[in-house]
């Protein structure tokens, strides 16, 4: 019910609306097409979630809301939070299908086949909302991500399937004799540059269309992959590894970028959700430290290094032996 409160509140665009005027709800409904009571209870409701304030019938923006929930935002998460609406929320009502089958479920909800990636890229609209979400959802990770480990050792990142750059560019705005490129599919490579242009590291970053499991990975002596292990199965998981060991010169680092399970498998709350969402939407899932450290060791690395945040997004670094 709170998802759905966020959501309907997100879509009739509210917190544009009210971005710096206050309006009251009778105000509000005229502009996004609604009947004023019952959109006062959403609005209410909104309030109830430390999201609106309501003073002498006018309501306002919280900090909170003004940050995350305005389209024009520089921190906005709308993207994410449309993308959850229109499609997460549809493909989770099969989640007990995804559990008998073991299987996403597109075909299911939208009589779509393909990848996940042919859906979020279906159209100019869908690519960049989602990719917007997907930028504003990494600032809230990669800043801190970057201060888990001294990457002074390391020239040359390369971040595979970086989306609009949000990591590359922390990692090069924290350390100044970085240089950093950004490796993604052609359909998404081009929303980065907006993102990079405005970074004060911009002159150290290089942006490269590519797909990471078909063409050579641009050289580096670090690559970085956030979010993406995730999304595939065992089988390729291990190949990509196995192509970015390849890659690497000795010495050189990999670091991933992931939700990663307790050992035990019954935590964190975050990644255990997580990894039900992959279910519904992927082939893959959320591992545990050891699976990673299992899966990277075959492929060659070695002191793999598993680090909490403490936020939604943890963090591993591996190494390939310098001889």
């Amino acid at each position: 019910r709170q998802s759905r409160t966020l959501f309907a509140a997100v879509e009739f665009g509210v917190f544009d609306l009210l971005h710096g005027s206050p309006q009251t709800a009778p105000s509000l409904a005229k502009a996004v097409g609604a009947r004023p009571e019952p959109l006062k209870r959403l609005l209410d409701a909104c309030c109830s979630l430390g999201l609106l304030t309501l003073q002498e019938e006018l309501y306002s923006n919280t900090e909170l809301a003004a940050a995350y929930l305005r389209r024009a935002s520089p921190r906005t998460l709308t993207g994410y939070i449309l993308y959850s609406n229109r499609v997460l929320y549809r493909l989770w009502s099969n989640l007990e299908d995804a559990i008998r089958e073991g299987s996403p479920r597109w075909t299911q909800t939208f009589g779509a086949e393909g990848s996940i990636f042919d859906h979020f890229f279906a159209s100019d609209e869908a690519k960049a909302a989602f990719l917007a979400g997907m930028h504003g959802f990494g600032l809230l990770s990669s800043p801190s991500v970057v201060r888990l480990f001294n990457l002074n050792r390391f020239r040359h990142l390369v971040d595979l399937g970086g989306g609009t750059g949000h990591l590359v560019i922390a990692a090069c705005e924290r350390y100044g004799n970085l240089r950093g490129t950004l490796f993604d599919l052609p359909a998404a490579a081009g929303y980065a540059k907006p993102y990079v242009e405005a970074s004060p590291a911009r002159e150290r970053i290089a942006i490269q269309a590519g797909d990471f499991f078909t063409d050579a990975l641009p050289p580096a002596d670090l690559y970085a992959v956030g979010r993406i292990l995730h999304d595939w199965n065992e089988e390729k998981v291990q190949a990509l590894l196995q192509k970015i060991h390849t890659a690497l010169p000795p010495g050189g680092g990999l670091l991933i970028v992931e939700a990663v399970l307790d050992d035990g498998g019954c935590g964190p709350p975050w990644a255990l959700m997580q990894s039900l969402n992959m279910l519904v939407c992927t082939e893959g899932r959320e591992r545990t430290g050891d699976e990673y450290r299992g899966l990277l060791e075959r492929a060659g690395f070695t002191a793999v290094d598993v680090r909490r945040t403490g936020g939604a997004h943890d963090c591993i670094l591996a190494l390939k032996p310098a001889t």
